[in-house]
């Protein structure tokens, strides 16, 4: 199985589109992840950008909190998914509902993702994160019960800071949840964050070697479903999710070298 690696834009605004692809290939990723804009403005430089570099993209569904009902919300992002998947992309990453929402509004949601799917053949995996549905490891049960295609980009970061814990006690949830996880962002976490400060700090080996399981252990349910392709995508982010110091706000460690250096890290160690 062919593992392929993703860039994340996040964080990379101050290039122009053509400066953040070449970096990108320079560096040895195989694609980028894009946050599209969700007035599609600027789009099409973006994406011819992106066609001519002749690497692949995984398009981002997210949209920022607003007062708005839950027929708003759905209104927009069912909008805003038909417009990234007439880009043509790989597969949408998706932040998906919300954590306030009922079982059934979220269902709702989700169901709308499935629909678009079939209409459009483009895949959609709902990235595992706070504020959405997917923010807790138990919550995603019910859902898993209720749709037999539901897929995640795994983060679990996430799950992390929201049970204050490395899920020691949470391994029959995740055996439940890795089967249905087709995308890996491949951020290390701890029990009061989202982001540890280096990964590869000795402080944070044990961390990073259990996220590195869980990982391995997604790559491995790929491989016996006889897949030929698996895109991870290391997502370590810039300040203020990269902790920084206190008056200057100076990151503490360079976002794109951890990014780099993850993506050449899990090259020799995932099989």
């Amino acid at each position: 199985m062919d593992i392929k690696y993703i860039c994340t834009s996040w964080g990379q605004g101050h290039l122009l589109i053509e400066e953040f692809l070449n970096k990108v290939m320079d560096a040895g990723f195989d694609g980028v992840e894009v946050n599209f804009p969700f007035d599609g403005k600027n789009t099409t430089p973006i994406l011819d950008a992106i066609r001519n570099s002749g690497i692949s993209f995984v398009a981002q569904q997210y949209l920022p909190p607003m007062v708005e009902t839950f027929e708003q919300y759905r209104n927009k992002m069912n909008n805003y998914l038909l417009q990234l998947a007439a880009l043509n992309p790989v597969f949408i990453n998706a932040h998906t509902g919300k954590d306030f929402y009922s079982i059934d509004e979220n269902s709702i949601l989700i169901g709308d993702c499935l629909s678009m799917i079939q209409k459009t053949g483009i895949k959609v995996v709902h990235e595992t994160h706070r504020g959405r549905f997917t923010y807790h490891a138990n919550s995603l049960l019910p859902y898993i019960l209720r749709f037999q295609n539901l897929e995640f980009n795994a983060d679990f970061s996430h799950f992390c800071v929201v049970s204050e814990s490395l899920l020691e006690d949470q391994e029959q949830i995740l055996e439940k949840i890795i089967p249905r996880c087709r995308y890996i962002h491949a951020r290390v976490g701890f029990s009061q964050a989202a982001q540890v400060n280096h990964p590869f700090a000795p402080e944070w080996m044990a961390t990073l070697e259990r996220f590195v399981g869980w990982w391995q252990r997604i790559i491995d349910g790929a491989k016996s479903r006889g897949e030929s392709t698996f895109y991870i995508c290391p997502e370590f982010g810039p300040a203020p999710y990269m902790p920084a110091l206190p008056f200057t706000q100076q990151p503490v460690s360079n976002q794109w070298d951890i990014n780099v250096q993850m993506m050449n890290y899990l090259k020799k160690v995932l099989h």
